[in-house]
């Protein structure tokens, strides 16, 4: 029997099958496409996310020339904070998916910091007032969508991150529900007592029958209809993208770390049972929750990681594929003091500015395609300083290593500079699929494939650890330089 993870991301859509031992046997991908309708609005289409998710699942088992039948269950892990609401009689969105990357609501944010709300907030959430969750969204399309707020006072609207939205459609409209960590990103949910929390509500003028069931990451969410596979498979498991590559890693202990290199970049580290209040503006969130029982984690979120080498690929075309930066960073020694600050949609952890812009800085008439190329990959690995270090101010116990994944890990020279620049090994491990594969062993452990974490955790093999090589004077220095930059661009 296998295991079908459905990883829907900020950039793609895709399916993988997992054998019980976690390895992926077969992949589907289909690239998302993106919308940019103004300067810091970012948004998906989310019937184009459905579509595209049945057609990957079809694809998965079609190349395996599997039955349905042989797929003990179905594991979701998705984009955090991206919101959608939709009727629910027809499943129809009122309004695009607006993308966590969105800062549309930065001004609504900044009125509610101005107010004193953000104490409350934070003490219940462990989150910021911040755009990027999903609550001043979804304020926002009641308020600008026509007859929104009226339905949704009349019970006939859904909220939903796309979890929730896919669960759904999955479903046939049956199953309206989430998970513990996709609930913990909507600035609506208290992470102490595990709840929808009626005075957040109230702050955001969110009425409570928009919301879905709140349930353990692992477990029964529901069943497909038959029509979509052929038969009828129950959904056994629910993560936030982020959560599912820490389970995906095996970080089950506290004080283990992962970090994810996708579309942004994204730390984690295991607090336990316990909720670590951060004085460095990094995020108390639910780790994962089993048996109703959370797990806890800190996070600092970069926005920008692997987008800035999409932006280097499509927007101003320096280079053809992301593949290519590898060779690039190698032809030169150093960047000649360029540093490049990728603060499209403002900056993240631990500075959370949404007004903030990015910058090249540093160049002159040697500057070329290759150093501001290498200045992209640096500041992936500059931002996961900043990360680290506030972990470190925050009492998190010394990281003795940090296990990466995401589609950037691919690229050995990155993986350097990351261990030369945080002063520690990174362990690439051998399955970088962790997201999708995080997914897959929650639903394996709900269905008994796994008896315990401990099961799931000796699964976990490395591929390659890159060890810190770079005098440590030289990257204080070239770490200084970037802090620089990144004041002459904060708002």
């Amino acid at each position: 029997m296998y295991l079908l993870a459905i990883d829907q991301g900020t950039t793609s859509t895709r399916a993988i099958i997992f054998n019980e031992k976690g390895l992926p046997l077969s992949t589907s991908q289909q690239e998302l496409t993106q919308h940019f309708p103004q300067e810091g609005w970012v948004e998906h289409n989310p019937e184009q996310i459905w579509q595209h998710t049945v057609e990957m699942c079809r694809n998965v088992i079609q190349q395996l020339s599997l039955t349905s039948d042989k797929i003990a269950g179905i594991g979701i892990t998705n984009q955090r904070e991206t919101t959608i609401i939709w009727h629910r009689k027809t499943g129809k969105p009122i309004y695009s998916a607006i993308v966590w990357q969105d800062r549309r609501t930065a001004e609504f944010c900044g009125e509610l910091v101005a107010k004193g709300c953000e104490n409350i907030i934070h003490k219940k959430t462990g989150l910021l007032i911040d755009p990027y969750f999903s609550a001043s969204k979804i304020h926002w399309i009641l308020k600008n969508v026509p007859e929104a707020r009226q339905l949704a006072e009349q019970g006939q609207l859904a909220f939903g991150t796309i979890d929730s939205y896919l669960l759904w459609h999955l479903t046939g409209g049956k199953a309206h529900a989430t998970d513990a960590t996709n609930a913990a990103r909507t600035l609506l949910f208290n992470i102490h007592t595990q709840q929808w929390d009626n005075e957040l509500l109230d702050l955001f003028a969110i009425p409570s029958s928009l919301l879905p069931e709140v349930k353990d990451s692992s477990g029964c969410f529901g069943h497909t209809i038959p029509e979509l596979f052929g038969t009828s498979l129950p959904i056994m498991a629910i993560l936030g993208d982020q959560q599912a590559a820490m389970v995906g890693q095996a970080c089950f202990n506290e004080g283990m770390a992962k970090s994810t290199y996708g579309t942004g970049c994204f730390m984690m580290m295991h607090t336990g049972h316990k909720v670590v209040d951060s004085k460095n503006k990094l995020l108390s969130t639910v780790a994962y929750r089993l048996n109703n029982k959370p797990s806890y984690a800190l996070e600092g979120s970069i926005f920008v990681a692997g987008a800035a080498v999409q932006w280097l690929r499509d927007t101003v075309q320096l280079i053809h594929s992301a593949s290519e930066t590898e060779n690039l960073a190698h032809t030169v020694p150093n960047t000649e003091g360029v540093y490049l600050v990728p603060a499209f949609t403002g900056l993240g952890a631990p500075y959370w500015d949404p007004l903030a812009r990015g910058a090249i800085l540093g160049l002159t008439r040697n500057s070329g395609v290759a150093h501001i190329v290498r200045a992209a990959l640096e500041s992936v690995c500059y931002q996961s300083r900043d990360l680290l270090t506030a972990m470190m101010q925050d009492g998190a116990p010394q990281l003795m290593e940090l296990r990466v994944d995401g589609g950037m890990v691919v690229n050995d020279w990155l993986m350097q500079f990351l261990a030369d620049m945080l002063g520690i090994p990174v362990q690439r491990p051998k399955v970088t699929e962790t997201t999708a594969l995080g997914a897959a062993l929650f639903a394996g452990l709900a269905l008994g494939f796994y008896n315990s974490l401990d099961d799931i955790a000796k699964l976990w093999q490395a591929q390659q650890q890159f060890s810190p090589q770079m005098d440590k004077q030289e990257a204080q220095k070239l770490y200084d330089g970037w802090l620089k930059a990144v004041k002459r661009i904060r708002s």
